[in-house]
């Protein structure tokens, strides 16, 4: 892995908070299992949910699931199949406010979790951001591992669409 290639995204974010052995693995390409259920259920929530809403901003490294401008404001939204992983999608759309925020763009962000009809709000203040430049820096210590951190049994593994990859 090249230096030039290198970038935290809030995909690497949202999974250093579950496993950091998904981060690494996800970061060289290695892709997980497309055809797990998890993963197309996940993949229809967030295509279907919110039909009047835009879908997909990118910027950066970074692509936010939907977003709108209501009030004058923009508020960017992160749609999960289940607020078991809440504070992982916290940090998540912290690094996008963030992002937003260092080209000059103020935002508030929601986190949607249709399936259990909850929102919540997330806004980027100085500790979330304290804590996301420590994460970023870990992140970018493991992507510079030359092979994945060791496979550690851990309550998410069971629907995880690595788990073949981890433990056959």
């Amino acid at each position: 892995m090249e230096s030039s290639e290198i970038n935290v995204s809030g995909t690497l974010i949202w999974y250093y908070y579950i496993c950091p052995r998904e981060v690494w693995l996800i970061a060289h390409q290695i892709t997980p299992d497309q055809d797990d259920a998890n993963v197309s259920l996940g993949r229809f929530i967030q295509d279907y949910s919110y039909p009047r809403e835009r879908k997909e901003l990118a910027i950066g490294h970074s692509k936010m699931d939907v977003f709108k401008i209501a009030g004058g404001e923009l508020i960017i939204g992160e749609v999960k199949k289940t607020s078991k992983y809440r504070f992982s999608a916290r940090m998540q759309l912290a690094f996008y406010l963030e992002e937003l925020k260092q080209r000059g763009i103020t935002a508030r962000g929601e986190l949607r979790f249709p399936r259990e009809k909850q929102r919540e709000e997330v806004i980027l203040d100085e500790e979330t951001e304290k804590e996301l430049n420590q994460t970023k820096r870990e992140i970018l210590r493991i992507l510079y591992l030359p092979q994945p951190p060791p496979a550690v049994k851990i309550k998410f593994c069971k629907k995880c669409a690595y788990a073949e990859f981890c433990w056959s």
